[in-house]
Order: structure tokens, then C-alpha cells, then sequence
């Protein structure tokens, strides 16, 4: 009884935007609107609009020649469409990206196993010592205007910073962190050109034990592989051994979480006086991240490849 009396969906008439129509609305959608002869590369809905209403007649579909922007709307939501938005994704361009991530990954699982063992081990310190070493470019020293202002009790909970301020150029930070202790061996440079990789190599090769082989996880970038850092390495036969990351595979680099973690610490809302003061400070920092040294694991290991 109670479902005779509920009143069904229906429509007072059929409608008059047929499939076809919409199909030809999605086909317009999935275009470019540059391709069509305008200056935008992406539709707003308001644009698709306009030229559905333009070209509806001509193409056979008069019942458009009067679409508003939620008619549009409607019926790309029947396609889950969004053409007014950017979603970006990274295109694997390596054809040996599998190959190269599994050897990164049984790397992790072997110093896993090496860590575990040095727990109990008279000798903690492995033949082989294995880094994460990459460069985070463009860090921007910046200079208030203003003094900030401090937090004040009932009137403002937060920092006041004048909008404006001063640009003294970047600096780049070359960063080792070491995936037995934590330990980060860094430099702070102008550059990251061949000869400011070469320097923390030679940092590298000070710190560590001269009997053992230091690993480095690294990308292709080319001061790693540059004819100058080619001939510095025939220098120290055996001493270091390179693991490559995947082309566009850096997120597989264990030194991304440092990097991250400098990031949303001492580098957040940093404000300097210079690019000297800038690399005291970074400097600094890293000190603090020695003194209390985590130990950055990959968690996501693919427990196949035992």
C-alpha cells in the first residue's frame, strides 16, 4: 500500500536534448578549446557553453542552440567529466623503470637486514655504507620589509608578516643522509654544477671508514655522471658504487623525506637577511637533525623480492 501511494520519478514531457546531442557536447568536452580556434587551453564550463549555443544549429542540434552553462554542466556530470581541471600524473618514459625500481627496493631490504644484524653486532659499522644523495635546488632567501609581528593574547593568534619583501637569489642543498644512523652529510652551494657533487663526495669520503664501499642511491642528473665526476671516481677505485633511480622515479629517493622534513621545519617561513645568513641558518639546521638522527625507512617494501 505504501508503495502505491509514493509517486514515481517522472517527467511532465520527453526530453528534448537526445543522446546524440549530448554525445556531440562530451566530443566538444574531451577538445581542446585551442584546437577550435580560441586562445584558452582549458574549458571553463561557461565557455563550453557559449559554444555549444554557437554551433548547436550547424551541427544538427537545434534543442542546444539555447544551453545555459548548468545544462552543459548536467550532462558532462552524466560523464563524470571535468574539463575545467588540471589532474597531472608522471609518464614513465624509463623502459626499464620495473627493473631499476627492484633493484632500488632489495637495496632498501639489504640494508633493512644489515640494520638488524648491527643491532647485535660487536661492530656496528657495515663493509657496505649506504646513502641517499640528491640536491634540492632553488631554496630562495627572503627578506621581511617589516619587522613581524609577535602573537599578542586577543588580538592576533598568529605572526603578522607584511606582505612585501625582498629577493636575495637561492641556494642550492646537496644532502647525503645515511640510511644506517640517520647522519646528514650536506653542502650548501650557489650551484649544483659537477665540482659541488665532486666536494661532497670527497665530504663523504672523509667521513667514512677508508675500508668500506660506500653505495649511493642517486638519479641520472648530469653532474653524477659528468666526465669530471667519472674522472674524481677513477681516483677511488672500489670506494663508491652508484644504485640509479628509475627516469622520473626520484620519489623512490630515500632522501625526499629529509628534504620534506627540512622543508616543514627550518626552512618553513624562513626569513633571512642575505643568502650568507641563509646558509648559516640551513647549515644550522642540519646540525640540529645530527644531534637527534632518525632513521629514514622505506615502508612500502615489496615483501616478493625476499
Amino acid at each position: 500500500m505504501e508503495a502505491g501511494l509514493k509517486d514515481l520519478y517522472h517527467r511532465p514531457k520527453e526530453p528534448v536534448i537526445d543522446s546524440a546531442a549530448k554525445a556531440w557536447v562530451v566530443h566538444l568536452a574531451c577538445t581542446k578549446p585551442k584546437d577550435l580556434g580560441y586562445a584558452a587551453e582549458l574549458w571553463t564550463r561557461q565557455s563550453l557553453a557559449a559554444h555549444v549555443r554557437r554551433h548547436a544549429e550547424a551541427n544538427g542540434h537545434p534543442h542546444l542552440a539555447r544551453a545555459v552553462k548548468a545544462t552543459v554542466q548536467r550532462i558532462l556530470d552524466e560523464e563524470h567529466l571535468q574539463p575545467h581541471k588540471v589532474k597531472y600524473y608522471l609518464e614513465r618514459r624509463d623502459p626499464q623503470f620495473e627493473l631499476k625500481m627492484q633493484e632500488v627496493l632489495i637495496v632498501y631490504r639489504e640494508v633493512m637486514l644489515q640494520n638488524q644484524a648491527a643491532a647485535s653486532a660487536s661492530n656496528p659499522i657495515p663493509a657496505v655504507i649506504t646513502v641517499s644523495i640528491d640536491e634540492k635546488p632553488g631554496v630562495q632567501a627572503i627578506e621581511n620589509t617589516a619587522p613581524d609581528l609577535p602573537p599578542r593574547p586577543g588580538q592576533h593568534p598568529a605572526i603578522g608578516r607584511d606582505h612585501e619583501y625582498k629577493r636575495h637569489g637561492t641556494l642550492s642543498i646537496l644532502a647525503s643522509l645515511d640510511l644506517h644512523d640517520g647522519h646528514v652529510v650536506a653542502r650548501v652551494e650557489e650551484r649544483h654544477r659537477s665540482r659541488e657533487f665532486i666536494a661532497l663526495l670527497k665530504d663523504l669520503d672523509t667521513y667514512y671508514p677508508s675500508e668500506s664501499t660506500i653505495r649511493i642511491i642517486l638519479d641520472n642528473h648530469s653532474a653524477h655522471i659528468s666526465k669530471e665526476t667519472r674522472a674524481y671516481l677513477e681516483t677511488r677505485p672500489n670506494r663508491f658504487i652508484y644504485v640509479h633511480t628509475p627516469k622520473h622515479g626520484s620519489w623512490l629517493n630515500l632522501v625526499e623525506t629529509l628534504f620534506g622534513k627540512m622543508a616543514h621545519t627550518f626552512l618553513r617561513h624562513i626569513r633571512v637577511k642575505s643568502k650568507a645568513e641563509l646558509k648559516q641558518r640551513i647549515l644550522l639546521g642540519i646540525a640540529e637533525i645530527n644531534a637527534a638522527p632518525v632513521v629514514h625507512r622505506w615502508k612500502k617494501l615489496d615483501l616478493s623480492l625476499s
